[in-house]
């Protein structure tokens, strides 16, 4: 995807019923994620000390990878390929963030990382369900 494509995406930008959905389902998980995930449960995960697999550790990857991914396709994407290609893009970049945190002074914490590859496969098997029929 070139500069010009993207800015060809911008100009003859019209919304449409997949951009509908993928802009719901970004919103309502971005919502969803800052409302409930990070105020309700991960505060009760953590002061009940109980084990949940690193769910709680790993909201803002899954959850947040999920949101920018289905936001973003919402308003760059144009046809299927394109969709699938940038939700390659994104999770990719992403997983590059969490990799190079140490430049941020923070370290690498593998589980993000793992969040992150596993929501990105997720969207992208999501998408092709969703769509298959569609070219």
């Amino acid at each position: 995807m070139t500069l010009s494509e993207i800015r060809k995406s911008i100009i003859y930008w019209r919304f449409s019923k997949d951009r509908a959905i993928f802009l719901t389902i970004g919103l309502s998980t971005l919502l969803f994620l800052e409302f409930i995930a990070r105020r309700i449960y991960r505060p009760y995960i953590y002061s009940q000390d109980i084990f949940d697999f690193h769910i709680a550790d790993t909201l803002g990857n899954s959850l947040g990878t999920i949101a920018g991914i289905f936001i973003i396709i919402t308003f760059l994407g144009r046809d299927k390929s394109q969709y699938l290609f940038l939700i390659k893009t994104i999770t990719i970049s992403f997983v590059f963030y969490e990799i190079f945190q140490p430049l941020l002074g923070k370290p690498i914490d593998p589980w993000d990382i793992l969040a992150t590859i596993l929501t990105g496969g997720f969207c992208f098997l999501t998408f092709q369900l969703l769509f298959r029929d569609k070219s």
